[in-house]
């Protein structure tokens, strides 16, 4: 009788920090896109509890450099968005949200989560626009028991941008780890 193998014998599961975050990350960022596209508002929980997991993330290949510039990116974007936010082009939830993506994107990220970001979100608002993206999105709306999209098109027309925020952070953060 042959014993098995090594590679035969099966391995205790372990929990796996750097795993659990990332399914944390997404779990929130999932919850972000529902509520901005259902309420038009981000909770503020979410945002911080995406800088809280961030250490368990980050644990997995720790470097001072690494997480400073991490911290830095996630600085940058908040001070961008700040300014943004105070002219009226980006709301407060949409700002925080995106800086706690940039902090899990870290710098290697950024320019790819930012760009993905703005091409998600114009065809996003590109869609909104559309007579039967309207119609779609007021109808899903209404079966989530709130008001229809505002009747204003163009510019005026407010844009669920966490939808967009949220799935550009999910391509560049998590779906590396999936291939």
């Amino acid at each position: 009788m042959q014993s098995p193998s090594r590679r035969d014998t099966p391995k205790p599961m372990t929990l796996d920090l750097q795993v659990l975050a990332l399914t944390l990350f997404a779990v929130v960022m999932a919850v972000a896109a529902f509520e901005d596209f259902r309420r038009f508002v981000i909770p503020n929980l979410l945002p911080i509890l995406l800088c809280a997991a961030w250490p368990a993330y980050f644990a997995a290949a720790p470097s001072l450099v690494g997480g400073l510039a991490a911290i830095g990116c996630a600085l940058a974007v908040f001070l961008a968005g700040a300014v943004l936010f105070a002219r009226g082009y980006l709301g407060g939830g949409d700002v925080k949200l995106l800086s706690a993506a940039a902090l899990w994107a870290g710098p290697a990220g950024l320019a790819t989560l930012l760009l993905l970001t703005a091409v998600l979100g114009g065809a996003l608002a590109l869609f909104l626009l559309l007579p039967v993206g309207g119609q779609l999105a007021t109808a899903a709306r209404l079966m989530l028991g709130q008001p229809a999209f505002p009747a204003t098109r163009g510019l005026a027309m407010p844009i669920p941008y966490g939808v967009a925020i949220a799935a550009a952070a999910f391509i560049v953060v998590v779906s590396p780890y999936l291939g």
